[in-house]
């Protein structure tokens, strides 16, 4: 039987039993894993909460991920938008086995549908999410040579230029490539010019409001099947079911969020790249 994460860190040494203690009753009832509220703590690092992982689930490692070259095959398989919504990277290909660095190894459903979408066995081992994140944005998001993957963009349509950029600054924080247009019609544009994987658009706008920009983008085939998020002032039941049933991905209410808009655009990413069950 598997050691538990805690007793682990006290044996060697890493934490005092009283530490592990106070950690426990910081997770009961919050819903996180034991390794999160110690890092929250302060009292262990992410490299030490990996290594005892592997450990406790004999889990192989990869403690460096970045610097190294890639065969570009894998970035076709694992796209970036399902690298970056389930934080996991392509190591190798060999014998019909597909090695991924994953920070979470209890995301059995990723690995189950990443297994599916590819028709390969997935194999699992452990890395940081620091070094997850920073070798998606060397080789995906960056263009690094070897890298064939395309960026990953978000398209937002706001004729606020304020708004316009809080939004833009909140994603271009977490690696995101983003256009901007100011009003529906050049939105229409640049959304057919440039397939974004996400869209995100006021409701009232110049030449062609929101609900007009998203029935021009279900009508062409090639912009059908971009999750588009409505911005608007109106929050209201009625106005959120409006849009839902307009076919909009998602509903945000002004004054936007920065962690709401991030987290909303994650979930849109993290749904169109997953396979259908």
């Amino acid at each position: 039987m598997n050691k538990p994460m805690g007793e682990i860190l006290v044996e060697l040494g890493i934490i005092s039993p009283l530490t592990l203690e106070r950690a426990l009753g910081r997770q009961k009832g919050s819903g996180k894993k034991l390794g999160m509220v110690l890092e929250e703590m302060g009292v262990v690092t992410e490299e030490e909460v990996v290594d005892v992982l592997s450990r406790q689930l004999s889990m192989q490692t990869v403690k460096k991920i970045r610097g190294y070259r890639f065969a570009p095959e894998l970035f076709e398989m694992v796209p970036a938008e399902y690298a970056i919504a389930n934080s996991l990277f392509p190591l190798r290909l060999k014998d019909g086995v597909l090695a991924v660095a994953v920070s979470d190894p209890y995301a059995i459903d990723i690995v189950d549908n990443l297994s599916r979408k590819t028709g390969l066995k997935v194999m699992t081992l452990l890395s940081t999410e620091k070094e997850i994140k920073g070798a998606i944005k060397e080789y995906y998001l960056t263009g690094n040579e070897g890298s064939t993957a395309s960026l990953v963009r978000v398209l937002t349509v706001e004729d606020s230029p304020v708004v316009a950029n809080v939004i833009k600054a909140a994603l271009e924080r977490e690696g995101f490539e983003v256009l901007q247009a100011a009003d529906g019609l050049e939105g229409l544009k640049m959304a057919m010019s440039f397939k974004p994987s996400v869209i995100l658009c006021d409701s009232v706008m110049p030449k062609m409001d929101g609900f007009g920009l998203k029935r021009a983008l279900s009508a062409q085939a090639e912009t059908a099947k971009i999750p588009v998020i409505l911005l608007t002032s109106k929050a209201s039941p009625e106005e959120e079911q409006k849009a839902l049933s307009s076919g909009f991905f998602d509903f945000i209410a002004k004054p936007v969020n920065a962690v709401r808009i991030v987290s909303r655009v994650r979930r849109a990413i993290e749904m169109s790249a997953s396979p259908p069950r």
